[in-house]
């Protein structure tokens, strides 16, 4: 792994969207995974520049010319270097693990940032303390005048989805509690990271931020969405579409994963009902896709995780003073059937 140290971030005064000037402290480090992202990295880091915050670009071992396109033309910007392609969760640990700042802010390298989104990410953490993450609203590139995620959800089916995909922006204006927090463009509080752990490694990629913030859940915290912190996102840069063979195996083996690391045996009984329903309309959609037999062997390759050593050893263990929270998070679980309709 090569480490090249970024020049100290500047403190200049900045100005919020009300124009207001900002204190200049520097509370974040951006953290961008990379990885043969030369279509999108330029814009993404120029759309930061104005930002009060620490750019990291953690590379995964690019080919394309990106990683020295990020040395040569911003060297404020500290770059690690893999060797090779060590997947998301790795390459926002590395990044986590060399900052040092109190949140850390993970930034898909196909995004674009509008001006203040760095400070409206970090207030509401600074005003509510049991704040985990805040989801940024994320903007379709090419059809700005809809949503690309606007916070993230968990539902008894098993399924994992994105408030507001491809909805008009207007009805999405609005903070409030979600799920999660989709690791394309938000916000942790690192303090709670000490606690609850990095991103799990053995999802390598796909749902790893729905775990977090499940995990996140768990220990008493909240995640938040917030809307006047906004990308526009291009969207499956690094797997190529919204459904590909890559995508539905790692997906549906991770799925299978995040219920057996995150609840606990009587809850996996409970929703069993609903989570086979789930899982059979699931089946049959990606049959139709004609993907049908690579999400069947995902979910094998889910059941096999689960139980090997490493999955065993990464589930989240039952403790009694956490029973509210895993009553709330059931309930949730039964109304965010009906959010997949609404949201």
């Amino acid at each position: 792994m090569k480490l090249r140290q970024s020049k100290k971030a500047g403190t200049k005064p900045y100005h919020d969207r009300d124009g207001q000037e900002d204190d200049g402290v520097i509370r974040s480090t951006i953290i961008i995974p990379n990885y043969n992202g030369i279509k999108y990295i330029e814009n993404c880091l120029k759309s930061l520049e104005a930002e009060p915050a620490k750019v990291l670009v953690v590379d995964n071992g690019s080919t394309d010319g990106s990683r020295e396109l990020v040395e040569e033309k911003f060297p404020a910007v500290q770059v690690i270097a893999l060797d090779d392609n060590k997947g998301f969760c790795k390459a926002i640990n590395i990044g986590i693990t060399e900052s040092r700042t109190t949140y850390v802010i993970l930034l898909n390298n196909d995004t674009v940032a509008r001006r203040g989104f760095v400070r409206a990410l970090e207030e509401p953490l600074q005003r509510k303390e049991k704040i985990f993450s805040g989801a940024a609203q994320m903007i379709n590139l090419k059809k700005p005048h809809l949503i690309d995620d606007a916070g993230d959800y968990y539902c008894a089916l098993g399924w994992a989805f994105a408030a507001g995909k491809d909805k008009d922006r207007d009805g999405y204006q609005r903070e409030r509690d979600i799920f999660a927090a989709c690791g394309g463009a938000c916000i942790y509080r690192r303090e709670v990271l000490s606690q609850i752990g990095l991103l799990d490694e053995n999802h390598f990629a796909y749902l790893e931020d729905i775990d977090i913030g499940y995990r996140a859940r768990i220990a008493g915290y909240r995640n938040l969405y917030i809307p006047e912190a906004q990308v526009y996102h291009a969207g499956s840069a690094s797997s190529g579409s919204r459904h590909n063979a890559f995508k539905v195996d790692l997906s549906a083996r991770n799925s299978i994963y995040m219920i057996y690391k995150n609840m606990p045996f009587l809850q996996i009984l409970l929703n069993l009902p609903l989570l086979f329903i789930g899982y059979f309309i699931k089946t049959l959609f990606f049959v139709r896709k004609g993907l049908g037999g690579v999400y069947l062997k995902g979910l094998v390759k889910g059941f096999r995780l689960c139980m090997s050593a490493e999955g065993k050893a990464c589930k989240v263990r039952f403790k009694a003073e956490n029973l509210p929270s895993y009553v709330r998070i059931q309930w949730e679980l039964w109304r965010n059937i009906c959010y997949r309709v609404c949201l």
